[in-house]
């Protein structure tokens, strides 16, 4: 080989390693990164869709669930919510064999589109009473969440329990503008 082609050879490999070089390590990493950001926000929309799907699949069942809570609903005057969800209580009480010590009601308004009542109860009995109470409390139509469930026992052999329960409900404030 000639000097004048192996030095115009060797530029030529020179620029190409550089231009490979820069390639490498300057255009294909954010190419690469793009690439990888778009098949990563690809999958979310195709998990957003897959949910989405979902949802319309059981719309029906929301919609019922969701009038089923709207009727149920403590009403939104004070003294009403509360005779309705210690008229629950009672009959749950009564129903399971529960005794009621005591019932500690609280209002919390931290929204314009609903209130919450915050109750403190206190039952006793055994524990196939207090068990029923629960579950009566949970299947009851009233929109009601237990918070904290505390029980404790006042006899050696645990067949008198005390049950302190923090319950919350619902009162929505429904505005009819469309």
């Amino acid at each position: 080989m000639k000097i004048k082609n192996r030095q115009d050879f060797l530029v030529v490999l020179t620029i190409a390693v550089a231009a490979l070089a820069l390639a490498v390590n300057f255009i294909f990493p954010p190419i690469v990164n793009w690439w990888s950001a778009r098949q990563k926000q690809i999958s979310t929309l195709h998990e957003q869709v897959r949910n989405g799907n979902l949802t319309l699949r059981r719309a029906e069942a929301i919609q019922s669930h969701w009038d089923s809570m709207r009727t149920n609903a403590l009403p939104t005057i004070p003294s009403e919510a509360e005779q309705r969800f210690l008229k629950a209580v009672d009959g749950w009480a009564h129903d399971s064999g529960a005794e009621i010590t005591s019932i500690t009601p609280q209002w919390k308004n931290e929204s314009t589109n609903y209130m919450t009542l915050n109750c403190r109860v206190e039952t006793g009995g055994d524990i196939s009473s207090l068990c029923k109470f629960i579950y009566d409390i949970e299947k009851g139509p009233l929109p009601l969440r237990l918070d904290t469930v505390e029980l404790g026992a006042h006899d050696t052999a645990g067949q008198q329990l005390t049950l302190g329960l923090e319950i919350n409900g619902l009162a929505l404030i429904l505005n009819d503008k469309k």
